[in-house]
């Protein structure tokens, strides 16, 4: 059984020589496991990819994977399942904060039958009104939302069984929901406290408004579990019920006409008849389309969130 450890990285040259001394430490220490290491470099602008290229040298079985440009994390983490060759997927952050020696108890764990084993930063080192309190609130927002219960969806060090992924696409922010649209597919899931280490180098990438982009991307996911095979029973519960609005506006209407002493122009309802016969005919036709978008567009034309410019294999001999 292989392991492919995935790094999506986005400028932290000062953490690439201590985090890969960390890498080779477990792997020296589990030696008896075939492992796989995978950067993805996502479009640095600093020395990342120069240290990178001079460090990998001590490391066996790794690769660098160099995005195009700045994808994202979440493009990242997706370059990285693709180009992978392990039966069991672990992702972490190149930023020292995950700690490497966390990563045989997540492996361990999915031998208990888990399909996904996430992180759970108890101890937490961040900040507390800028990065711990606002993770608080969003995950329980997204437990609530999803109903799967996980202390900690931003945490990065996740372990994955690849037979699960084949079906994934990532999207936006996606990457923190896998254990939801598993858990959503039949899979277990389950969560295991880790270290987390204060930050040495540089500064976050994340900031208070992520949280919003979050938990837009969550409603969007809600909608693809709920609606996608199907968006005209959405778009079609919208339209009837804009009907039936238009319908109970007209009864008014003509309620105040000849019994209520009241001529159309001297209330609002007959543009609001229209109004509502408007928006349910155009919901309509906006289910028709997405029922045909949804056939005909993303698995058909295999569309990915990225570009590869080059790739960097070390192979041991």
């Amino acid at each position: 059984m292989k392991i492919s450890i995935i790094i999506p990285i986005y400028n932290e040259q000062d953490s690439i020589k201590p985090l890969i001394n960390s890498i080779s430490i477990l792997m020296d220490n589990e030696k008896e496991k075939k492992w796989e290491i995978l950067f993805v470099d996502d479009g640095s602008k600093d020395k990342t990819l120069e240290i990178l290229q001079n460090e990998i040298v001590k490391l066996a079985n790794a690769k660098i994977i160099q995005l195009q440009r700045n994808y994202g994390q979440t493009a990242a983490i997706s370059a990285g399942i693709d180009n992978s060759k392990g039966n069991i997927l672990v992702t972490m952050d190149a930023d020292l904060q995950n700690d490497p020696s966390d990563i045989p108890k997540l492996i361990k764990k999915l031998d208990y039958g888990y399909d996904v084993v996430s992180g759970w930063r108890e101890k937490r080192k961040d900040r507390y009104f800028t990065r711990i309190l606002p993770s608080k609130i969003a995950n329980w927002i997204i437990s609530k939302i999803s109903g799967v219960t996980l202390h900690d969806y931003g945490c990065t060090l996740k372990a994955y069984k690849k037979t699960t992924l084949k079906n994934v696409k990532l999207y936006g922010e996606m990457h923190r929901f896998i254990p939801i649209y598993i858990t959503w597919q039949g899979g277990k899931v389950t969560e295991i406290p880790i270290r987390h280490h204060a930050r040495k180098f540089g500064k976050s990438k994340y900031g208070l408004m992520r949280t919003f982009s979050v938990i837009a991307d969550l409603i969007f996911l809600k909608y693809m579990e709920k609606h996608f095979t199907h968006p005209i029973h959405l778009f079609g519960g919208i339209s009837l019920l804009n009907f039936g609005l238009s319908i109970i506006s007209f009864l008014l209407m003509s309620y105040f006409k000849f019994w209520g002493s009241k001529s159309f122009i001297q209330t609002p309802l007959p543009q609001l008849v229209i109004l509502f016969a408007m928006i349910g005919i155009l919901s309509m036709f906006m289910g028709f389309l997405a029922e045909i978008l949804m056939r005909t567009y993303y698995e058909s034309q295999d569309k990915k969130s990225y570009q590869v410019r080059e790739t960097t294999e070390n192979i041991a001999s």
